[in-house]
């Protein structure tokens, strides 16, 4: 893949014309979501979606975080519109979903039932705004920067070349506290780039796919928070031509969370207590795989994840009782972040969607 103009004309004639739907793909990537359990109100949202939307579904996951009611939401390639619409179910009226992707024919599929989910959902005016326009130029489409409570994408980083621009446009176009709640591919080791250069494995997303840990000092460097991982399942590749070209890489379709957090947070731990006062979570709320709050029970956490909670929308859910300890420093090792390896959770979880090849059987 030459430049990023050649990346963006190949994906858009790939996806837009290329496809009928999501059964077209090569991969399991867009029936990941079916491993997850997804909370009770997305699932109702999910149902409402007009199945024309849903047909020309591509994601690879369920980038559906707790408490968006009211929220200003921007979701990163839209594509036919499948996850606006959930969306714009979950912020309520007085929310806002925005949605932006550069294929001319998935924007048209998108507009096209505004109306209809409009009346489905009661609302008296349209809550859902689609604009044509590309990820690493939020700007250039007319977002505002500070202007967003959460970003969503759903498996479209990683058909995207420039990947620090479009989290650096992300957290631009956050406020303060803000999230960037996301599912993309991600690869067991750096992809070489005479996989890069091949269109269908681009266009797949097993060219662009990020290494995992790459995202973390990718993250770092734009001002993000440190990744959170949510969820990962593997992805199988079930057609044989794909396969071969693959060889030794494995591939997961991950969940991951970064906050924009204050300029200067407060880096302390802390003992925080959850007070059940997140919808669909009374009791538990599993705020990643590696953080779950019971229900009154006070739970210590480091400094990051106390400057998460006390400037992010969860604030009024949790009592944060700062600690006089400063925050640990730990060096960069394979042993600090291996819980954000989403391979060893997809292992641990045995979370993948096994699928027959359409071209080998």
């Amino acid at each position: 893949m030459a430049t990023g103009d050649d990346v963006r004309e190949n994906v858009k004639k790939y996806y837009g014309s290329l496809l009928e739907c999501s059964l077209d793909l090569k991969t399991s990537a867009a029936s990941c979501s079916l491993s997850y359990r997804p909370m009770p109100s997305v699932s109702d949202a999910l149902s409402l979606v007009h199945p024309e939307v849903t047909k020309k579904f591509f994601g690879c996951g369920l980038p559906f975080p707790a408490k968006l009611d009211g929220c200003k939401v921007l979701d990163l390639g839209s594509g036919s519109g499948r996850d606006s619409y959930a969306f714009s179910k979950l912020v309520g009226p007085t929310g806002h979903v925005t949605g932006i992707d550069m294929t001319e024919e998935l924007i048209q599929t998108s507009r096209q039932y505004i109306e209809y989910h409009q009346e489905k959902f009661g609302y008296k005016e349209p809550n859902v705004t689609f604009v044509q326009g590309y990820m690493e130029k939020l700007s250039e489409a007319g977002i505002q920067n500070d202007s967003m409570d959460v970003v969503l994408s759903n498996c479209v980083i990683c058909l995207c070349a420039d990947k620090r621009a479009v989290l650096q446009q992300a957290y631009n176009v956050l406020k303060e506290g803000g999230e960037l709640y996301f599912s993309d591919m991600y690869a067991s080791k750096v992809v070489p780039d005479h996989m890069k250069q091949d269109v269908v494995l681009w266009s797949e997303g097993m060219g662009g796919s990020l290494f995992w840990r790459d995202l973390i000092s990718l993250a770092d460097s734009v001002g993000f928070s440190t990744p959170l991982l949510v969820s990962a399942s593997k992805i199988v590749i079930y057609n044989c031509e794909l396969k071969e070209k693959a060889g030794d890489m494995s591939y997961a379709s991950v969940t991951y969370r970064l906050f924009k957090l204050p300029k200067s947070p407060v880096m302390s731990e802390a003992t925080v207590t959850y007070k059940g006062t997140v919808a669909d979570f009374p009791d538990q709320l599993d705020f990643d795989s590696s953080h779950s709050f019971k229900k009154d029970v006070a739970v210590e956490v480091n400094g990051e994840m106390a400057a998460i909670l006390q400037s992010s929308r969860f604030c009024p859910d949790f009592q944060i009782q700062i600690s006089d300890k400063p925050a640990q420093s730990s060096s960069d090792s394979t042993q600090q972040y291996c819980h954000l390896n989403p391979f060893l959770l997809a292992d641990r979880l045995g979370s993948s969607v096994k699928q027959c090849s359409k071209t080998c059987k």
